[in-house]
């Protein structure tokens, strides 16, 4: 499985921005996103299984964030509306076959896209 995140960048708080996360080789994957912060651990942000019928988020984006894919374009995305300074990490996908709950450790993982939240 090889996961390609796009959709990072610079944005003030209160804006929104999209991130892309598109898969290759095995699709039928559950798919999420985590994100780290400097000097902080990696952490979950949301999954979603590949029929899309089970959804997870963290706590910190629920009524924020919004994740959806589209198994035709081999595609997961992230809409982050109302962001927040805190917001602010490298923003990571990550794929598995499985996904139960958000206490998720998948096995693929691409590489990050920054995303930036000023004040």
């Amino acid at each position: 499985v090889q996961l390609q995140a796009s959709g990072g960048g610079l944005v003030q708080a209160g804006g929104s921005l999209r991130l892309s996360c598109v898969a290759s080789g095995r699709t039928n994957n559950a798919i999420g996103w985590f994100r780290q912060a400097p000097g902080k651990e990696r952490e979950f942000v949301s999954a979603i299984n590949w029929s899309g019928g089970s959804i997870y988020y963290a706590d910190s984006v629920k009524g924020r964030f919004t994740i959806s894919r589209d198994n035709a374009k081999r595609t997961v995305y992230l809409q982050m509306n109302t962001l927040k300074p805190e917001d602010t990490a490298v923003y990571y996908c990550a794929a598995d076959l499985l996904l139960e709950s958000s206490d998720w450790y998948p096995d693929y993982w691409g590489r990050g896209t920054q995303v930036t939240v000023s004040s």
